[in-house]
């Protein structure tokens, strides 16, 4: 997917392409058993900006990775994302009916059903980046990383934080903790499963990546809370208001709304920065650092 297209236009292609990808790698809603195949294909397709398989395709870009492999790497990415959110929404958990402007999947359907979506969706996701052609020593190094970055050192364990800290008073770096593993994590892997599809990575390459996707995790979460505490349900495609209902911490809550601006830009910049060494070939990293301050949802 060339770096000639207008962002919009790459966004665009590499969005389609996930969609379909997606719905070759989850089965088919015929096959049994019948409910919780369609509540997966339910809770995956159609809906979501796709940032974490855009950032894999983007990481790929600089090292010519693949458009097999890489779309390969980003299902399983977003399929591990897609069951952390409907296990999220679940009255255990978040409890919200609403996620990218639809019935949430405990919703739609029950709750067993749903954390039944959310184990298999997690599997799925190990046995598609297992799948394919391709060298067992790199994959399993993908593999391994996908792991951490879904675990309780990862996207499980900033969860479990985030359930602990209703109604407590974090500090600015207990906050950033919490969301580095919350959200940060899988960024991250997204990020590094994209250049490793296309080679094994120096540890210069690594470094530079790992502070692109540092920044870009807190960037991301910055932008939530900004955007939770200001904009309504319908823009976001879920329940706008929720983190100051629930009285969770934020950062808008401990830093302000101004200030919790700036510190998105700080760290747009900072993922510029990060990626400089790779030239023009980062492009589209630098372009999404910029959708993930700039985004109004």
């Amino acid at each position: 997917m060339t770096t000639e297209l207008a962002f919009n236009d790459w966004m665009t292609t590499v969005q389609s392409a996930m969609e379909q990808a997606l719905s070759f790698y989850l089965p088919v809603a015929s096959q049994t058993p019948v409910v919780l195949h369609e509540a997966m294909r339910y809770a995956v397709l159609d809906g979501g900006k796709r940032v974490r398989p855009l950032l894999v395709f983007a990481a790929g870009a600089l090292f010519g990775a693949q458009q097999d492999e890489l779309a390969r790497a980003a299902a399983a990415v977003e399929m591990i994302h897609a069951y952390s959110l409907v296990h999220d929404d679940m009255p255990c958990m978040d409890d919200d009916a609403l996620r990218r402007g639809k019935p949430t999947v405990h919703v739609k359907y029950d709750e067993a059903t749903a954390l039944l979506v959310g184990d298999a969706l997690q599997a799925q996701a190990f046995w598609v980046l297992s799948e394919g052609p391709g060298d067992a020593a790199r994959k399993l190094d993908m593999m391994r990383l996908l792991a951490h970055a879904s675990g309780s050192i990862g996207m499980c364990g900033g969860q479990a934080i985030d359930l602990d800290s209703v109604g407590l008073t974090l500090s600015l770096a207990e906050l950033e903790q919490m969301h580095r593993l919350k959200t940060g994590a899988l960024l991250r892997a997204s990020v590094l499963l994209g250049a490793l599809s296309g080679k094994t990575l120096s540890a210069s390459e690594t470094s530079a990546l790992e502070d692109y996707a540092n920044a870009i995790g807190l960037a991301f979460q910055v932008v939530d809370d900004v955007l939770d505490a200001t904009a309504d349900s319908a823009t976001l495609g879920k329940t706008a208001g929720k983190d100051a209902a629930d009285n969770k911490p934020t950062y808008v809550s401990i830093l302000g709304l101004e200030e919790s601006r700036m510190l998105a830009e700080k760290l747009r910049n900072d993922a510029h920065r990060a990626v400089m060494q790779f030239g023009n070939q980062a492009r589209r990293l630098r372009e999404l650092a910029d959708l993930i301050v700039q985004r109004k949802a």
